[in-house]
This record gives structure tokens, sequence and C-alpha cells, in this order.
């Protein structure tokens, strides 16, 4: 991409319709060791707007993970491994 002289670049229409940047949308451009990235800023959202963008992504992910019939304390288990804090018995 060409940098024109008031310092201005266009942003692909695919790098835009992945983003979500839409005519009006804001952006900022973060520096790392190796260059800058394009960050959209979302505007902020209410509580209630979190929490159903929460819930949709609780949908989502429904029914994606199959623990085999372990419990919740048998997973956590298998995830840490055994807890030596407690009596073996």
């Amino acid at each position: 991409m060409r940098v024109t002289t008031k310092g201005q670049v266009t942003i692909p229409k695919e790098i835009r319709d992945r983003l979500g940047i839409e005519p009006g949308s804001e952006v900022d451009f973060v520096t790392d060791q190796e260059g800058a990235r394009i960050v959209p800023i979302r505007p902020a959202q209410t509580p209630e707007e979190r929490a159903q963008q929460f819930k949709q992504w609780l949908d989502r992910v429904a029914g994606t993970v199959d623990l085999g019939g372990m419990t919740a304390d048998d997973y956590m288990e298998w995830l840490r491994g055994p807890r030596d804090d407690l009596d073996p018995r």
C-alpha cells in the first residue's frame, strides 16, 4: 500500500470486512517489535449487551466438549493432576 502525502492509506476491503470496519468506524494502530497492527475500537457496551454477547458465545460452544462421563472433579484432577495437599486415605 502506498501512503499519501497526508499519511493516509486505504485499508483493503477483505481486511475491513474481517474486522468489521465500516465508514465512520474508529481504529487504532498498535506497535510491537514486528511493526504495527490495526485494531478496531469498539463502542462501549452496556452490561446488558455484554451479557447478551456472552450468552451468544455460550450458545455457540454448548456441547463442544465431551468429557467422556467425567464429573467436574474428575476433569479438574485430570487437567491439573492429583492434589498433593489432600489426604489420600
